[in-house]
């Protein structure tokens, strides 16, 4: 490097050049990154929606292995997906590809015929910032957990039902932010042009998966209402299972205003609540064994998820301080 006035000479590597088809008076730009260190790119703008990903269906018969690998795909960053086949595609096949579709955000069937199907995914990911995204997923495993207990006071089993059937949108949400993440870690434009360091994506990513468990036992306290409502559960009981929800959902909304706001001294208080939920499910836990038949078993189950769920939100606090102690 040579200097001379204001300014600065960086000679290039040849073959990064050439690599590159850099020709004369062509731009390149320079990043300064939060080590210090510098970034030469050819790109002024993030570049998203350039990977092809070719599936060759014919051996594919397994239509549960499918819809995880086009999962897979998807989360991978691929933004379009090319089905192809000898023959004509298997019914089961398409309506596997269907159920993908619906199933995330993003990707449409952009052309199709006897033997293959194109699917782009049309979402740009600047309009999708993860701090929305966080918050939406929250809202709604939140939701579900407090109206899995009105179902359960209310005897209303439709509303349990509901409940298991939204879970899908939490899922739809979280591979959404774990595509996300794979391309800001791909792309540095995109990740400057997201506001988004690779650690803080890193915490975006664990704290979607946390939420999305936080939802899976929301459908798993659903499911088990049908059997605590048929035996018709003393007002008692009914009333500390509410309670112990209460407390663990107290808990999640606490670390969410500690993650939102970088609160680590808020963040710290909501671990130590834990110990609260902790008590009365050992309380809720030793009623229940005394009872006859299936609800024990139900009531456990319950009770056991409301726990995680408490858990689960402490592990939200402990992210957050692990993420503003390396800010």
């Amino acid at each position: 490097m040579t200097g001379g006035g204001s300014s600065y000479i960086v000679t290039l590597p040849k073959e990064w050049v050439n690599q590159n088809k850099i020709g004369k008076n062509d731009p390149v730009y320079m990043l300064i990154q939060p080590d210090g260190t510098l970034l030469i790119t050819t790109k002024k703008t993030a570049s998203v929606g350039q990977k092809l990903k070719k599936i060759k269906i014919d051996e594919i018969k397994d239509t549960q292995f499918l819809f995880r690998y086009l999962v897979g795909v998807y989360i991978a960053g691929f933004s379009t997906i090319e089905i192809e086949s000898k023959s004509r595609i298997d019914q089961n096949i398409r309506e596997t590809i269907s159920q993908f579709r619906q199933s995330t955000i993003g990707p449409e069937i952009m052309d199709e015929s006897v033997s293959s199907i194109t699917i782009k995914d049309l979402i740009n990911p600047l309009e999708m910032p993860f701090d929305k995204t966080i918050n939406r997923m929250y809202i709604l495993v939140k939701a579900m957990h407090e109206d899995v207990i009105t179902a359960l006071k209310g005897k209303d089993k439709k509303l349990a039902e509901e409940v298991i059937i939204r879970d899908s949108d939490v899922d739809r949400l979280h591979w959404l932010i774990a595509r996300q993440v794979n391309l800001v870690n791909t792309d540095t434009m995109l990740a400057k042009e997201m506001g988004v360091k690779p650690e803080q994506s890193t915490n975006y990513l664990i704290i979607s998966r946390l939420l999305e468990r936080i939802g899976d036992h929301a459908v798993r306290i659903a499911k088990n209402v049908p059997v605590v409502i048929d035996y018709g559960l003393e007002k008692k009981i009914l009333e500390k299972i509410a309670s112990a929800s209460s407390l663990s959902l107290e808990i999640l909304s606490n670390s969410m205003k500690g993650w939102i706001n970088n609160d680590i001294m808020k963040s710290n208080e909501t671990i130590e609540s834990i110990k609260s939920v902790h008590s009365l499910y050992e309380e809720i836990h030793r009623e229940a064994v005394l009872l006859q038949g299936e609800p024990p078993i139900a009531i456990s189950y319950m009770i056991e998820s409301i726990r995680r769920t408490g858990e689960y939100a402490v592990d939200i606090s402990e992210t957050t301080i692990n993420q503003v102690v390396i800010e």
